[in-house]
């Protein structure tokens, strides 16, 4: 694939807040490009990219799902991803591998919850946008302050492309800000292409200035073109959509467009401005070269009857069918049975992948999320994909004792798949504890496992996944000495810890001098705390956040071996935990409530006593947005709460925003 194919060829997400009509738009997108000879509605169940039974019944996306779509001799590779919080790996591993991401918007919401923290997600991977206000048919549609909104809440210079034609049950176009053209669907049927016309009247002075701040933001991305402008010249059309392109692709601006999917009105523009002003491969992230070495990523797992594929990201040189490779991540060797091109469910085999393909591949069998794949073994490892904290845990085990393999091989299969979903056993109980982000992604990993593996599972309620950690720091010496009759057991260690700031994890480092420990038993003493660490001694839950620090120790000449010197430390840290003033962690959760003004004082009132800290409140139309911090252990249930106090007319939202050390009677519950 030369540069010049590279050109024609597209990386997008489809990013947004849950219910702002992701999949809606990605619908009528497969539609436009001819992928799809009927629309897909969410609402009958019939979508082509949430194509998971789950998916269908419950009407929302809970997995990120790839397609290929061609449009004016572009290809474009378009990933729909969930807008539920509980999902949010999926969008994170999702805009890793991405060149341009197409936003959402909610034409009366705005900005939400939710496309706050994809939009910060995409920062973070430096990942161009466009954005797209849609719904903008409903009663309280607002294109103007949704406008508004993107620049106040998410700090970015929004620039429209388009002022739409018609509000709320009268939207019925848009004007092109760029050929001061209007463009009008008469009808909804979305096979009649929009019709060409004058901007009406009342229209042209807001228009006019519109375009002035568009042509200036152009301008200012080009010597040649803002020289120009100085003079008062009249800009071509085509060097301001390159001086756009170029803008975007920096991030000086974001452009904003209007229309409503589920009336097929502005998908075809909005189509346009993904070729126009989205990056190819190479362009935002550095060269894509197909005759460099081979460097891919793999971003995502799925398993079913025909095994497990590996879906990755070739960001340089080409893998073959039939190629063996390296994991660069492990070192070991994988082979390479087939690749494929996908299409939501179904699949397309290809021969060979080159740089900027995304596509799935079939016969790795060690390889996981964040792994590189590479042509040598010690090729750099290119940026892994962060996995965010579980909150919520869950006790599982088999109805029946005879599913207990079953049971073992399906969270085996979802762990892998899902990084972000936890197992482990509880050192009290010897319950099987799963773990994730909310018990949305916990309910439907335990309907994975009955309709997926055939287990049925009984669970318990869902318990608060706490921390513990270190608030003053220790220094122990310890001495594990053994001796029965064989071979004895010997280890002697100085561990000191400290405290680290909050979320920074764990670390260790060893400040052994002239070879006091042999050099071979320093991982063993790392692992020793690491095992101890998952289990911390205070409250048996996960310790974090802080460091081990090894300053000394000795060794026995045949006694010694790293099984001593592990247990050693992991007895070291026991000790040394409950000298440093050991406290508990709970997740604090945002959480956005969206009531009428009228229930305002309950919803407030009820916030408090969840112990809850009001952050701030925003109107939005007739209702109110409080924002508050509520730590999780207080929110089990609240939307049946919250729904009485509202008359069933509330309704929430809430993500992880910290962890922080628990009340007293919190930690002791805990």
């Amino acid at each position: 694939m030369n540069s010049n194919t590279l050109r024609k060829l597209r990386n997008i997400g489809v990013i947004a807040h849950v219910d702002a009509g992701k999949t809606t738009t990605t619908e009528r997108i497969l539609f436009y490009t001819g992928e799809n000879h009927r629309i897909g509605e969410v609402h009958d169940g019939a979508t082509t990219m949430d194509f998971d039974p789950q998916e269908r019944a419950r009407g929302i996306t809970i997995h990120s799902a790839a397609t290929t779509v061609h449009w004016q001799g572009t290809q474009i590779n378009l990933i729909d991803t969930p807008g539920h919080i509980d999902f949010n790996l999926e969008v994170r591993r999702s805009l890793r591998v991405l060149d341009g991401a197409v936003v959402v918007f909610d034409g009366v919401a705005g900005v939400e919850p939710q496309t706050e923290t994809n939009w910060r997600l995409a920062d973070e991977y430096r990942v161009p946008r466009i954005a797209f206000v849609n719904k903008l048919d409903r009663v309280g549609a607002d294109f103007g302050r949704v406008v508004a909104s993107l620049q106040d809440r998410l700090g970015v210079r929004a620039l429209p492309l388009q002022l739409p034609i018609g509000a709320e049950g009268e939207f019925r176009g848009v004007v092109d800000l760029l050929t001061m053209q209007a463009l009008v669907w008469d009808k909804d049927d979305a096979s009649a292409p929009p019709r060409v016309a004058e901007i009406p009247a009342e229209l042209l002075p807001a228009a006019q200035a519109a375009r002035a701040r568009l042509v200036e933001a152009a301008a200012e991305q080009d010597d040649a073109l803002l020289d120009a402008w100085l003079r008062g010249a009249e800009l071509p059309v085509d060097a301001l959509r390159a001086a756009l392109r170029c803008g975007v692709i920096a991030g000086a601006f974001v452009p904003v467009l209007a229309g409503s999917a589920f009336r097929n009105r502005g998908v075809e523009p909005l189509l346009d401005a993904v070729v126009a002003y989205l990056p190819a491969p190479g362009e935002a992230t550095g060269a894509a070269d197909p005759h460099a070495p081979l460097s891919a990523l793999a971003f995502k797992l799925t398993a079913d009857d025909h095994g497990a594929m590996v879906f990755v990201r070739v960001y340089s040189g080409r893998l073959k069918r039939g190629d063996t490779v390296f994991n660069a991540s492990t070192g070991k060797p994988e082979r390479v049975s087939r690749l494929y091109e996908i299409h939501a469910a179904q699949r397309v085999e290809r021969d060979e992948l080159v740089a900027g393909d995304i596509a799935g591949v079939v016969g790795l069998k060690d390889v996981l999320t964040g792994h590189t794949l590479a042509s040598a073994k010690d090729a750099p490892v290119l940026e892994s994909i962060a996995v965010p904290a579980a909150v919520i845990d869950v006790a599982i085990e088999p109805r029946k004792q005879a599913d207990a393999a079953a049971l073992a091989k399906g969270l085996g299969v979802l762990v892998r798949e899902d990084p972000s979903l936890r197992l482990r056993q509880d050192a009290d109980s010897g319950q099987t504890l799963l773990s994730g982000m909310g018990e949305l992604q916990l309910e439907v990993a335990v309907e994975k496992l009955r309709s997926r593996f055939g287990v049925d599972v009984t669970t318990g309620r869902p318990q608060v996944a706490y921390r513990e950690t270190i608030t003053a720091s220790a220094e122990v010496r310890h001495v594990h000495k053994k001796q029965s009759g064989g071979p004895g057991q010997f280890a002697e260690l100085t561990l000191r810890i400290a405290p680290l700031p909050r979320g920074e994890g764990f670390r260790f480092e060893s400040q052994v001098m002239g070879g006091a420990i042999p050099r071979e038993f320093i991982p063993a003493v790392e692992a020793g705390i690491r095992k101890a660490a998952a289990s911390g001694p205070f409250a048996g839950h996960p310790l974090v956040d802080f460091e081990a620090v090894l300053l000394d120790g000795s060794a026995h000449v045949r006694d010694s071996s790293a099984l001593a010197f592990e247990l050693a430390a992991a007895a070291a840290l026991r000790e040394a935990v409950m000298n440093a003033s050991p406290a508990v962690l709970e997740p604090v959760m945002a959480v956005d409530v969206i009531t009428p003004a009228e229930h305002l004082g309950d919803v407030i009132g009820d916030l408090l006593r969840r112990r809850g800290q009001v952050q701030g409140q925003d109107a939005r139309g007739n209702a109110v947005v409080v924002t508050a911090h509520v730590p999780l252990e207080r929110m089990f249930g609240y939307i049946g709460q919250l729904r009485a106090l509202s008359s069933g007319r509330a309704q929430f939202t809430m993500q992880l925003s910290h962890y922080a050390e628990a009340p007293a009677r919190a930690a002791l519950a805990a």
